[in-house]
């Protein structure tokens, strides 16, 4: 069987020039990042197109393919003759390097070139870095050149980030010439620049977001901000090429936008806004993402970013596959080729909460769609195709294999789902609901639990956020990707439980609170055996291993 990167090789690249003019723009439209990269530097606000929204179940180690479904989704509407463009997210040099591996889709169904989109794609994550360690180093010059500010070195918020997983980093002691403090790094993906970066809609806009930075507090407790330090412009230089969406292209030659990607596990995991405005307003249809579950990037999704950017999606398309329905039903992952009806009855149930997320708590047209696998049954395909509602459509798709031919009858569902309306579009919350009651909203409508729990890390925040008069900021709930709850062993739709915050962080610059729940932690660690050391490079450069 060929791997991902030899079915990407063996595809000729179209000069980006042809796949910029199926949106209808031209050469002085783009700065050109190679023949096949660009980025689109004509400023474009007509998000009139239709946008689907790709989520799926909890993630699991067979893997769900929501990017790839994605992909091949777009390949098929082109293949009937509609004008699409897909809106993703960046891949993280993190996940990269480490276990979940790149984030191009598989098989037929990829975005290219994917070496180059894995790897500095465009120098994006490398501005966005460079900005939040720039406020870092210009936060300890300040203190150190005579701290006029009375900035109190114990009550600095703002931490250092990196674009890699290194859990030596989690915890750090910065050792200066008149003073010493810890300190602690977060992935590049988990940092406020990179949610500012997905928020902000032109130069004005990413300026006063990075200067209301809350940077950390004086000795009497007063709020310090980054425009205090004057650090908004310089940071503001860094970022303005990274502020342009990147367009890439399909395997089978339709149009990708893929710009910013924060995690959805510990950050609101969609990519960013004017990537998303950008393709509705240059195609008909417009097919984007949200990182991981129906429970995290879908509800971050829903709850924010259509919030802050006024969208509203016309269908949500939500994948699963019969290998992950397994695992959530407790079987072992080394018989997930064999047939087992017990255990795939047992684990639907995730697909059944994660539906009645989607249509009765945010109201949308929702298809699923089962992402088909080689040791998928006939059996099994018909349990699954019992088990979802009546009223629920479910397509078989086969992306991987076949690429945009794999997805025609979920192409046609989704063209028919967005001639339905979606005027009753709902959140989980309201905006003016208190910090306390829109974490339960969360754990009670979307989780399927019982209630929250504040440790005392997070009362103390809770009262810092009311004294600062913050409590109408949506709240992103930081939290494992692998259950509906916030202990990862919990699998399937556990019943029964309390989701415990440890503490809730400031993001007065991005406009959102983080509730942090669980053992979720902000800076991963690479596993025993990383993907970095799978991999290798000859003399040609041909790179080997990533995936």
């Amino acid at each position: 069987m060929k791997t991902d990167i030899e079915i990407a090789r063996e595809t000729k690249l179209r000069p980006i020039t042809k796949i910029a003019k199926k949106l209808g723009l031209r050469q002085k439209d783009l700065i050109m990042y190679g023949e096949n990269k660009a980025k689109i530097k004509k400023e474009i606000k007509n998000p009139k197109g239709k946008l689907i929204l790709v989520t799926a179940i909890n993630p699991t180690k067979a893997g769900i393919g929501k990017t790839t479904v994605s992909i091949g989704l777009a390949d098929a509407l082109a293949l009937k003759k509609q004008k699409v463009c897909l809106a993703l997210r960046e891949p993280s040099l993190g996940p990269v390097f480490g276990i979940k591996g790149g984030a191009t889709g598989g098989g037929y169904s990829q975005i290219v070139p994917m070496e180059d989109i894995n790897l500095h794609f465009n120098g994006d994550f490398h501005a966005i870095t460079s900005a939040n360690n720039l406020l870092c180093s210009l936060i300890d010059n300040h203190i150190f050149q005579g701290n006029l500010l009375n900035l109190d070195p114990k009550k600095i918020l703002f931490n250092r980030c990196l674009d890699l997983n290194d859990r030596a980093l989690r915890n750090v002691e910065i050792i200066a010439d008149n003073y010493t403090r810890t300190d602690k790094f977060s992935i590049t993906s988990a940092s406020e620049i990179m949610a500012i970066m997905c928020l902000a809609e032109n130069i004005e806009d990413l300026k006063t977001r990075l200067g209301n930075i809350l940077v950390g507090f004086t000795t009497e407790n007063k709020p310090i901000y980054a425009k205090d330090l004057k650090a908004e412009n310089s940071m503001a230089i860094l970022l303005k090429d990274a502020m342009r969406p990147n367009l890439v292209q399909t395997l089978a030659g339709t149009p990708a936008i893929v710009h910013c990607g924060p995690f959805a596990n510990i950050a609101h995991g969609c990519n960013s806004i004017t990537a998303t405005k950008t393709a509705m307003s240059l195609a008909n249809y417009c097919i984007t993402e949200a990182g991981f579950g129906a429970d995290l990037g879908a509800q971050k999704f829903l709850d924010f970013k259509c919030h802050i950017g006024n969208l509203k999606p016309n269908c949500v398309v939500l994948v699963a596959t019969i290998k992950a329905l397994k695992l959530h039903g407790g079987a072992e992952e080394s018989t997930l080729s064999k047939e087992d009806l017990s255990a795939l009855k047992k684990g639907s149930e995730n697909l059944l909460a994660h539906i009645n997320t989607i249509k009765n708590v945010y109201h949308l047209p929702l298809i699923v769609t089962l992402n088909k696998y080689v040791s998928d049954t006939e059996k099994e395909i018909e349990l699954v195709k019992s088990i979802v509602p009546e009223d629920t459509k479910l397509v078989i798709n086969n992306v991987w294999a076949e690429g945009g031919k794999g997805a025609l009858e979920l192409a046609d569902e989704v063209i028919d789902s967005c001639q339905i309306s979606n005027e009753d579009f709902s959140y989980s919350y309201n905006q003016d609901d208190s910090v306390e009651k829109k974490m339960k909203n969360i754990v009670k409508k979307v989780y399927g639990g019982l209630d929250i729990e504040l440790e005392d890390k997070a009362k103390e925040s809770l009262a810092l956020i009311k004294k600062l008069k913050m409590t109408k900021l949506p709240v992103i709930m930081a939290k494992t990707q692998f259950s509906l709850s916030a202990d990862a062993k919990f699998v399937g739709a556990p019943k029964d439980f309390k989701v415990t915050i440890k503490d809730i962080e400031i993001r007065s610059g991005a406009g959102f609170l983080v509730a942090i729940c669980g053992n979720i932690l902000l800076m991963p660690g690479l596993s025993k055996s990383p993907a970095a050391t799978k991999m290798t490079i000859d003399n040609n450069g041909k790179i080997d291993g990533l995936f």
